[in-house]
């Protein structure tokens, strides 16, 4: 099974844009708000700018270069300088608050998520560890679907670390007793979870589901359909 030189015990799952839509959720979400307060923009043209502007803050997080406060208020922000709507400092912060208090009550997958983790809990212990913030997490969680599918969640909030820091990976492989040569890391970003896990001597699969650039560092994947045929 893909070239693994020893049996698995244990996949450990990235959960945001890996095995829960986030893109699709988020865009819900911005549409239930934007109608609610009647926000004259276009929902289109402000989701083109609002996903790579959020991918670039959440890369800053996770460095520690920004504050969770900081990243919450400047995607918006940016965002609504982008498609020149004004939007003071308190609508933002309405906004904000609005879309993390209702991100997690969408609960879509990503195509195939269901039926892989059927396949693989038959098989495996499965967990997951996630740089997102800890409530919305396990609301993500729960809404979806997914918490009776694993043994284990690790939030960065949690653990005090995000990914890559070896560190979080360190107290998931402990708190699980899993062995890193028998461990499995599946995520969408190469900087957080591939190299993160790699780095720790676990194996890693790269679910590409927002098309970063292409790499020989493990096996890459499309759709969760692709990667159920490796099990």
């Amino acid at each position: 099974m893909i070239g693994l030189q020893t049996e698995l015990t244990d996949i450990f799952f990235d959960l945001d844009h890996t095995l829960w839509d986030f893109e699709k959720n988020s865009y819900l979400t911005f549409k239930k708000i934007f109608s609610a307060i009647e926000l004259p923009v276009d929902l289109e043209d402000f989701i083109s700018f609002y996903n790579p502007i959020n991918h670039a803050y959440w890369k800053q997080y996770r460095e520690n270069r920004i504050t969770q406060q900081e990243l919450r208020f400047n995607r918006l922000s940016d965002t609504f300088t982008k498609i020149k709507h004004r939007a003071t400092a308190d609508e933002v912060n309405q906004i904000s608050e609005a879309y993390i208090a209702n991100l997690s009550s969408f609960p879509h997958l990503f195509e195939g998520a269901i039926p892989l983790l059927d396949k693989l809990k038959s098989k495996y212990k499965l967990h997951i560890i996630t740089n997102g913030f800890e409530q919305v997490q396990h609301f993500k969680i729960k809404n979806s679907g997914l918490g009776s599918y694993f043994d284990f969640v690790f939030t960065a909030e949690q653990v005090g670390f995000k990914k890559p820091h070896p560190q979080i990976f360190i107290e998931a492989l402990n708190k699980t007793q899993a062995l890193p040569e028998k461990s499995l890391m599946i995520g969408d970003s190469l900087e957080a979870d591939i190299l993160g896990a790699l780095a720790q001597g676990m194996h890693a699969i790269h679910f590409n589901s927002h098309q970063e650039e292409r790499h020989d560092n493990c096996l890459i994947v499309n759709s969760l359909e692709e990667l159920s045929t490796f099990f």
